[in-house]
């Protein structure tokens, strides 16, 4: 039993390293974003989460520069169905690409998003736009 629970401490551990590691990854990417358009669509991309987690991602979308890893779109680029994400994934991140001016994703693609994405997304647009005035939340 001892060494059940000593597994499933370590794995705790792990699990806390692991999400600092990715915030330290999150944090470097938006420092690193070289104008707004890429700020707004990293910005989007940390949001969200489940996308950057992926390491087919990671390694398409991630560089290495003497400031440290930085968001190359360019590198996923028609690359969307080989990533191993799911519909609302692929939707979320050809919107994304679109806002760095990479790939044809209308912006009918908003029907794919579910309620956790969409907020996320007009966010960005807005962050686009310049525009800090107008709140996306839930209406009342």
């Amino acid at each position: 039993m001892i060494n059940n629970e000593t597994e499933i401490v370590t794995t705790d551990t792990d699990t806390e390293s692991d999400d600092a590691e990715f915030q330290d990854l999150c944090e470097q990417l938006v420092r690193t974003a070289t104008s707004p358009l890429d700020r707004a669509a990293v910005r989007a991309l940390v949001e969200e989460r489940t996308i950057l987690k992926a390491t087919a991602v990671r390694y398409a979308l991630i560089v290495d520069t003497d400031h440290g890893p930085t968001a190359h779109f360019e590198g996923l680029s028609g690359r969307q169905y080989t990533l191993g994400l799911d519909e609302g994934q692929r939707s979320f991140l050809g919107l994304v690409l679109s806002m760095v001016g990479i790939g044809l994703t209308t912006i009918a693609a908003v029907q794919d998003l579910d309620e956790r994405r969409l907020p996320i997304i007009l966010r960005a647009f807005l962050r686009l736009a310049g525009n800090d005035t107008i709140a996306v939340g839930t209406r009342m």
